[in-house]
């Protein structure tokens, strides 16, 4: 089974996080609910298991809070996914979200990248900093060794645009884990 523990303790933030690919309990302790309820739906698309607690300064505002998340969660997917033997290594999706449709292609590559083109028409989502959705997608790129490219095509509610963005990231990284053979998926041979 792939799994990964990890605990990380700053000055900002206290996370600790439990991850298995193959599925299992999800849950989720952020302390800004809309940011549970997308980090539910994501562990849920994606079939993880995901226990996460977080204790952030939220007296300041909730960036480090998420940005720290996205860290967190991106080496856990890296140590998970170890060598990446026999993973399918890339994944796609589209998630239409009422009036929203967003899109997520990415690549286990471990070139991380993040191309993001999707504007938020409200900042706020209750507690929740609309623009922080970018923030956590570059976090989980950057340390998860993922090509990470997301897009909105078109949306007017930040609620439902964001929620496709975390649901079809959930539906590709799950296209892309999927094991299909017993080999590194790469002409070079190594990512």
């Amino acid at each position: 089974m792939r799994t990964a523990e990890i605990s990380r303790v700053t000055k900002e933030t206290n996370i600790q996080v439990k991850l298995t690919l193959e599925g299992g309990k999800i849950e989720i302790k952020t302390r800004i609910g809309f940011f549970d309820h997308m980090l539910t739906a994501l562990a849920f698309y994606a079939g993880w298991g995901l226990e996460l607690e977080v204790e952030g300064d939220l007296h300041v505002d909730g960036h480090h809070t998420v940005e720290d998340t996205g860290i967190v969660l991106g080496q856990a997917l890296k140590q998970a996914l170890g060598e990446k033997t026999g993973i399918r290594r890339f994944g796609a999706a589209f998630v239409p979200m009422d009036e929203a449709l967003c899109f997520t292609a990415l690549d286990f590559s471990n070139r991380p990248f993040l191309v993001f083109d999707a504007e938020m028409p409200q900042g706020m989502i209750g507690g929740y900093d609309s623009c922080l959705t970018v923030e956590f997608m570059r976090a989980l790129a950057m340390n998860g060794g993922l090509t990470l490219h997301q897009k909105c095509h078109y949306g007017s509610n930040a609620h439902h645009i964001t929620e496709g963005l975390f649901k079809s990231l959930g539906l590709a990284a799950k296209e892309a884990i999927r094991v299909e053979g017993d080999q590194v998926v790469s002409t070079k041979g190594l990512l």
